[in-house]
Parts: structure tokens; C-alpha cells; sequence
């Protein structure tokens, strides 16, 4: 039963950080990117310093996901 109940975990761990680390890629990369290569006109359209309150918000979601997916993994039994 042990052996199930570690791979569930492991699932439920692994799944939290992905959405953790799609956290970063929608709210960080993808805006920082298109505003550090002007995709799209975006740099003249969105200011940088409305970009930033945005993209802190984004990383506090991305590492609370992180920090939920460690706990996860605190539960597995030996």
C-alpha cells in the first residue's frame, strides 16, 4: 500500500510544480520577452513599471505552487 500511496505523492508533487513552473513562463518569461524584444509593439504599449507589480504577483504564485509540491513530498512513507 506504501508503495502506491509514495507514487501518488510523487503525482500530486510533480503536478504542482508544473503549474508552478507555468506559473513562470505565462506571468514572467513570456512578458518579459516580448517586452525586452518589443514583440508585437508591446514594450510601447505596457509600461515597465506596470509590468513589474504583475510579474512579482506571478512569482509569489509560482512559489507558493513550489513550496506546496515540496510539502507534498514530505508525506512520502518509507
Amino acid at each position: 500500500m506504501s508503495l502506491i500511496f509514495n507514487e501518488r505523492q510523487k503525482l500530486l508533487a510533480n503536478n504542482f510544480d508544473r503549474m508552478s513552473t507555468a506559473c513562470f513562463t505565462v506571468g514572467i518569461a513570456t512578458p518579459l520577452a516580448g517586452y525586452l524584444y518589443n514583440i508585437g509593439n508591446f514594450a510601447n504599449t505596457v509600461r515597465l513599471a506596470e509590468l513589474l507589480p504583475v510579474a512579482a504577483g506571478w512569482t509569489i504564485a509560482a512559489v507558493l505552487l513550489h513550496i506546496i509540491a515540496r510539502k507534498a513530498l514530505r508525506g512520502l512513507i518509507s
